[in-house]
């Protein structure tokens, strides 16, 4: 059974265990219109059609190793986390026996991914001139153990074309001296660095990511990189300061696709471990318009933003307000045209305002600082 709540714009499934954990946001502020689509764990059974119903109905997006590993059970699955308060995703893979989707012919690298693709819902694949906004939270395991290959945990791969093969943005881990995260990029078939940063700062912390691009051959990209629970500023990459637009749409290319998860190079498998990546949420938003600015959405009626404590509504009919999580779960009530952040740790949240007969007037995202 599916339950669509209009009044707050937001679709949340059901069935006989509970609530889905598929969050569907809808939302409209200041005449722009823009949608957004989030997924979030919500306990333990039902993941992969969970996932699956999140990102490509009736279909297969789950790419994971449990077909030449049928012994261990589902290498998905969802846990609570005592550090974020919340339930996860884990995706767990294995040194051995895990392999590439049982593909024999592929024996020097393994998966365990989620993705959008051709059959999944056209609003969570990136098409020519679009601007999207992908979030996620993760946390690296302690003791994660890098490949000093490649040990991928979130791929945009372009489908279509002749670079089809070659993912445009890569963020990887790199075993090193340091251990190092790295955001690689693709125009063509040739991969190079981006920018580097030591891995150390985002092991076993939860990590939130917020990556903007425009889908044009001269677009924007940009990525930040969070401690989720301090707000700690972790890595940043924004093409706009080295005035350096990249090729964000290949010739050929009919869609970009996300991916998420592990997906690691087997060449040294001295290196590595079983290993295992917590995943949140995953977010897919479709924008107007990209800039670091837009993450904020400034609006004069709603000050000020960012905030540390008190949000103040200047909406002539408005009568109550609510603080959403990017996830979707409703975290605080007013009844006024104030409503106090300070209890709330630092992070992107979404406001709703609304009238005395409960109509919708205004959503906003607000930034809680430090």
């Amino acid at each position: 059974m599916r339950i669509i709540i209009n009044n707050a714009g937001l679709a949340f499934g059901t069935s006989n265990r509970g609530t889905f954990a598929a969050v569907i946001l809808s939302l409209f502020a200041s005449n722009q219109t823009w949608s957004q689509e989030v997924i979030e764990s919500n306990g333990f059974g039902n993941t992969y059609e969970e996932l699956t119903a999140f990102l490509a109905p009736g279909y297969n997006p789950i790419e994971v190793p449990d077909c030449n590993h049928a012994s261990f059970g589902n290498h998905i699955e969802e846990l609570y986390d005592e550090s974020l308060g919340d339930n996860t995703f884990r995706f767990f893979i294995h040194v051995t026996p895990d392999d590439d989707r049982c593909i024999s012919t592929i024996n020097d690298r393994q998966r365990n991914e989620i993705k959008t693709y051709d059959k999944s819902p056209a609003n969570l694949k990136g098409t020519q001139g679009e601007k999207v906004i992908y979030k996620w939270a993760f946390k690296l395991a302690d003791g994660f153990q890098s490949s000093p290959n490649f040990t991928h945990i979130h791929q945009l791969k372009s489908v279509g074309g002749d670079y089809s093969s070659m993912p445009m943005y890569t963020l990887t881990t790199r075993k090193g001296t340091p251990d190092k995260l790295q955001l690689r990029y693709a125009e063509t078939t040739n991969q190079i660095t981006l920018k580097e940063t030591q891995l150390s700062s985002m092991i076993g912390v939860w990590v939130e990511v917020v990556e903007q691009i425009e889908y044009t051959s001269s677009g924007y990209y940009s990525i930040r990189l969070t401690n989720k629970l301090n707000g700690q500023e972790l890595f940043y990459y924004d093409n706009t300061a080295l005035n350096e637009p990249k090729i964000n749409w290949r010739p050929g290319g009919s869609f970009v696709r996300p991916k998420w998860g592990i997906y690691r190079s087997l060449i040294n498998a001295q290196d590595l471990r079983d290993e295992e990546v917590l995943f949140s949420y995953f977010s897919i938003e479709e924008v107007s318009s990209l800039s670091t600015a837009s993450v904020e959405n400034i609006n004069p009626l709603v000050y000020p933003n960012p905030t540390t404590e008190i949000l103040h509504i200047l909406e002539t009919d408005a009568t109550h307000t609510q603080i959403f999580a990017m996830s979707g779960q409703l975290l605080l009530q007013s009844n006024s045209t104030q409503i106090d952040l300070s209890d709330l740790p630092p992070s992107l949240y979404f406001l709703k305002v609304f009238d005395k007969n409960s109509n919708l007037l205004l959503t906003q995202k607000v930034l809680k600082s430090n």
